[in-house]
């Protein structure tokens, strides 16, 4: 277990990489104990220094859905984190050269709540019945932690990813916005392109087999810690496609058919 003081330096450290966009070194290797615990607080610990600092919680978003992804990391669960107002980015956005480390992006279907879910017990009908409406999205993702170790090749583990706030970075929203029952989740996809070239194709059904049991899932952890997704909030459901680098120059495009498309574009 880490100390509190160890807990607090690791979200200073967190902090300070992504103002200077240099990343820290691996967290699970400067505490070998760590565990998932440990790491959602330091998540919840930088956060906080976020808030402090002026920025507002607008959301959640679910990762590590897809089998490939938990097999990648060797975990059998999704991981979470917190969207602030400042990650938020306008459909077509340009994002700014230097905004991030090493941004790659993530097609996902995101929920905007009308109502609380609070667990345990949330089910997928539960959450139909709390949304307010289905929108097709980007997750911006970065890396404020190394990927691999350089001396000792050992790469990040999930403690790694969890603590860095998910990897969560960004989040564009466009395409239609639909009632919960105007879809079927479980066949609402996307074509994810770089440059004009397709790189990605997803379904919904790679998140769990169905987005509103993702979104089941984060209600119930969340009430194992005294949380809930609140009324309003913008949830990423996870996504059904694996990650896109977006280095300078990148023009991307999710193409989610009859439910429009969502962009931006990296400087």
């Amino acid at each position: 277990m880490m100390s509190p003081a160890e807990i607090d330096a690791a979200a200073r450290a967190l902090d300070g990489a992504e103002r200077s966009r240099k990343q820290i070194g691996l967290l699970s290797l400067a505490h070998a104990g760590m565990d998932m615990d440990d790491a959602y607080a330091v998540q919840a610990a930088w956060m906080e220094l976020k808030r402090a600092a002026g920025r507002r919680i607008i959301g959640r978003k679910i990762g590590l859905t897809s089998k490939a992804m938990q097999q990648a990391l060797n975990i059998d669960i999704p991981d979470s984190g917190i969207l602030l107002d400042d990650m938020l980015f306008a459909d077509g956005a340009t994002v700014p050269a230097g905004r991030f480390i090493q941004p790659r992006i993530e097609a996902e279907i995101a929920f905007v709540m009308k109502a609380p879910l609070r667990g345990p017990g949330v089910t997928p009908a539960d959450v139909i019945a709390a949304t307010d409406y289905v929108q097709p999205s980007l997750e911006i993702l970065d890396t404020r932690i190394l990927r691999v170790d350089p001396e000792t090749k050992k790469t990040r583990t999930v403690f790694d990813t969890i603590a860095d706030n998910a990897a969560n970075a960004g989040i564009v929203l466009g395409g239609r916005r639909l009632k919960p029952g105007e879809a079927d989740l479980r066949w609402m996809g996307a074509i994810v392109s770089r440059n004009g070239e397709v790189e990605e194709t997803g379904l919904g059904a790679g998140v769990l087999d169905d987005p509103a049991l993702s979104m089941a899932w984060l209600a119930n952890r969340l009430a194992q810690y005294g949380d809930q997704i609140h009324a309003s909030e913008i949830v990423l459901s996870g996504s059904f496609i694996r990650p896109v680098e977006c280095p300078p120059g990148s023009k991307i495009v999710a193409d989610f058919g009859p439910y429009g498309t969502v962009s931006c574009d990296f400087e």
